[in-house]
């Protein structure tokens, strides 16, 4: 639940953000009329992103004892691939990203008028709809608990939203170079928890050796429904027995991406943002 609440909040502001930065330009420009676009766009990349989490769920019932895990390793391997990703390019391009949307915007309503302008903003916001949905159902996947992976995530979003309308109202301040840092760091140790899943169901059908190797058993201690079991398994991912494989595979990620992710030169973001025209 923890984790599908972070991406939730991580992913959810990150697309509001992008709808805020539209809606306001087309205002201080007095191209109102672009609004409904925009929001046909973003409704459309809503309907496509939980419709990729439903064909998951769908997909993954079909399927054999023998294939389901297999299907499920590949989509927690693409879940990091993408969170890690989204990690990096936002730390790498959230300065830029406001004049760069506002630059796509006026292109594509130069190009294809309302039509372009709904496809560009379908595009913007689906990106960040469909990396939610693959990492949500890899991680609800992963704990077994998707019921409470999709109450983590629906808070996650509504407080995203939460979060946007007071940007853009300008009645909320918040420094988003540390909020994606810290939240960046964070997701780090949920995705490495989502890839040490992948790994297990691959050793699970035999195509990883070690799934007898077991590096940590503390099924004795890490009873289910504990606090303690409720904030490892749904945060970090940590079950009671662990192989040695996937706590290897966890340390790796977790070593190399952070060591990147925290030694590169952080992009300077806007300190706060407080009022429409800022953004």
């Amino acid at each position: 639940m923890l984790g599908n609440f972070l991406i939730g909040l991580r992913e959810g502001l990150e697309a509001v953000l992008v709808v805020s930065i539209l809606i306001t330009y087309l205002v201080r420009t007095e191209r109102r009329h672009l609004i409904k676009s925009v929001w046909r766009g973003v409704v459309i990349a809503v309907i496509v992103s939980a419709t990729v989490g439903i064909t998951l769920q769908l997909v993954s019932a079909e399927l054999s004892n023998k294939i389901e895990p297999i299907f499920a390793g590949a989509i927690s391997i693409l879940a990091v691939v993408f969170v890690t990703w989204m990690i990096f390019w936002m730390k790498r391009s959230a300065r830029s990203m406001s004049g760069q949307l506002r630059t796509a915007l006026d292109q594509a309503e130069l190009t294809g008028g309302a039509t372009a302008v709904t496809l560009m903003a379908f595009l913007a916001v689906a990106r960040e709809g469909v990396e939610t949905a693959i990492f949500y159902w890899a991680a609800a996947h992963s704990t077994g608990h998707p019921l409470t992976s999709f109450v983590g995530l629906s808070l996650g979003l509504a407080a995203a939203v939460t979060l946007g309308i007071g940007f853009y109202k300008s009645t909320l301040k918040l420094n988003l170079g540390t909020f994606f840092k810290i939240t960046g760091v964070l997701l780090v140790f949920v995705a490495a928890g989502v890839l040490s899943a992948g790994i297990h169901e691959f050793q699970e059908v035999g195509w990883l050796p070690g799934v007898d190797s077991i590096a940590i058993d503390i099924s004795t201690m890490l009873h289910t429904g504990t606090t303690i079991a409720v904030v490892l398994e749904g945060l970090l991912n940590i079950t009671p027995t662990i192989t040695t494989m996937q706590i290897s595979v966890w340390v790796i990620y977790c070593v190399i991406v952070l060591s990147l992710f925290l030694r590169t030169k952080q992009v300077s973001t806007p300190a706060k943002i407080a009022e429409p025209s800022q953004v």
